[in-house]
């Protein structure tokens, strides 16, 4: 069953889809005129404005759901791993793909904003990659196959983000955690996630987004801070830091020139992993916000990727990087440990650490002797709890959507809808998975998830270039309208843009701030 998984694994990961991610960037920000530059204040501007409603919650905590889902083990155990196999270089490549990255999630999200309806349980928004793919060409000959093709993602984002990326975020926890307190079971720590996580995601889309919005910026801020602070003790290596981070990512150094296909690989598939630019979560979340035009939550939810991954995933790479926590890994094999050994700090040997969450606690340490490991530890917890709660919430979408009108179906001897008996089913699965991903090894974890995100991500990317027409009308529309002084207002019928049966009938709730 391992080699099945590490065969699959494999081939959803080929660099075809290394190329397609990078091909998708480079293209969306020609195209958007780089947007990620042009609008980069104004992006901040937005995500402090608008007000949530009884369907919708505010820009600020549909940024914080997203967030919650990029923030996780992707930032911490995630960039080691990049650095471990792809060298130091890898950390460009992960920066690459988040600048270009933003023009992709401005044209999923923006389009998750456009195709949105109303849960007709909850009354929620609702959207993402599978309403949009179903709905955009629903006036033309194409409109059976992207029907198809919207159920497909569906279900595979039901599987993925129900049962197999959770995994990634309860092991990294575990592992982290048995680590800093190793009379503790690792099993423990996944039944205590599990009885958190069940409380929280009972309570729907709201307490999810409350949850996020107080939970993600506080650990993000702290993460970040005290990373800087280690970094900044390190003054002296970070000269030499950004020199090989440079040289490596181009086979320019001489101890990294050999692993530039490695670099690459990893480094977009890690960036891919923590940023989620063109996998196709964002637009979930994307399409939850009450706001007055789509690009408005586009252009928010394309500055989450500078954050994610400028910002966070930086300061572990920086923190790892400047304290020499790399120097050092061990990599099981059948064989035994292979230990690899970098040439560049002159054979002095890092603790030996497989690549993961301890190279971050081993940089911590530097600052707090023995207090790294905890730090970490809870560190990871609040990221990678926060970023189950936010799968949960995407699994729970497109269980919606699978489900349609059935949803609403009463079931006599059930005495419940079809929807909340499928939703109670859904809540269990991840539940279970949970506390699967937390006792399972950190290979199989990782293998798992990496083919929940290749396999979204194949079919959002192929289904954005499709679709990204009416996004675009979006961008010059709302720039339009902003020059004029006016606060942006959607009209698909004055756009020709078909399929956007919410924004046919929306109407303002009230006047929002101006912003420019």
């Amino acid at each position: 069953m391992s080699d099945f998984i590490g065969d699959l694994n494999n081939i959803i990961w080929s660099p075809p889809l290394v190329f397609l991610c990078i091909f998708a960037g480079v293209y969306f920000s020609i195209r958007s005129r780089f947007l990620q530059v042009r609008h980069f204040g104004h992006m901040i501007k937005l995500m402090f404005t608008g007000q949530s409603s009884e369907s919708g919650v505010s820009s600020f905590q549909a940024l914080a759901m997203s967030l919650a889902g990029r923030v996780g083990a992707g930032n911490i155990v995630g960039v080691a791993t990049a650095i471990a196999f792809g060298g130091p270089g890898a950390l460009f490549w992960m920066w690459t793909v988040a600048f270009l990255g933003a023009s992709t999630s401005f044209v999923e999200c923006t389009l998750g904003q456009i195709y949105k309806t109303k849960d007709q349980i909850t009354g929620e928004y609702r959207g993402g990659p599978a309403y949009y793919l179903s709905q955009a060409l629903k006036h033309t000959r194409a409109s059976k196959a992207f029907k198809v093709y919207g159920l497909v993602f569906a279900a595979v984002t039901v599987v993925a983000c129900g049962v197999l990326m959770p995994g990634i975020q309860a092991n990294s926890m575990a592992e982290s955690m048995h680590t800093a307190w190793p009379s503790v079971d690792k099993w423990v720590f996944g039944v205590a996630t599990m009885l958190v996580l069940g409380f929280v995601i009972i309570g729907g889309v709201k307490r999810i987004a409350t949850f996020a919005a107080v939970v993600v910026p506080f650990m993000a801020i702290l993460y970040i801070g005290l990373a800087l602070v280690v970094v900044a003790i390190n003054y002296d290596q970070v000269p030499d830091t950004i020199r090989l981070v440079f040289s490596s990512a181009f086979g320019a150094d001489a101890a990294f020139g050999a692993i530039l296909g490695s670099a690459i690989m990893w480094g977009v598939k890690r960036g891919i992993y923590s940023n989620e630019a063109g996998q196709g979560t964002g637009p979930h979340a994307a399409a939850a916000a009450e706001v007055s035009h789509p690009a408005k939550q586009g252009l928010v939810q394309a500055f989450a990727v500078y954050i994610d991954t400028l910002f966070v995933c930086s300061a572990t790479g920086f923190l790892i990087l400047s304290t020499g926590a790399y120097r050092v890994y061990s990599n099981e094999s059948p064989e035994g440990d292979v230990i690899r050994e970098s040439p560049l700090f002159d054979g002095v040997i890092a603790p030996h650490a497989a690549p993961g969450a301890p190279y971050v606690q081993v940089g911590f340490d530097t600052l707090w002797s023995g207090a790294g490991s905890s730090f970490v530890a809870i560190s990871l917890a609040f990221f990678c709890f926060t970023t189950i709660v936010a799968y949960y919430y995407m699994a729970e979408t497109n269980v919606r959507f699978l489900l349609g009108k059935a949803a609403t179906t009463y079931v006599r001897p059930l005495r419940s809808t079809i929807g909340a008996d499928v939703t109670l089913l859904l809540q269990a699965t991840i539940l279970i998975a949970v506390v699967y991903g937390a006792v399972t090894t950190p290979g199989q974890a990782w293998a798992l998830g990496d083919i929940g995100v290749g396999a979204m991500a194949w079919l959002n990317i192929v289904g954005i270039f499709i679709l990204q027409g009416p996004a675009f009308k979006c961008l010059r529309d709302y720039e339009a309208q902003k020059q004029m002084g006016l606060d942006p207002v959607f009209d698909p019928v004055k756009l020709n843009i078909k399929g956007a049966k919410f924004w046919e009938t929306y109407q303002p709730k009230e006047k929002e701030e101006v912003v420019v």
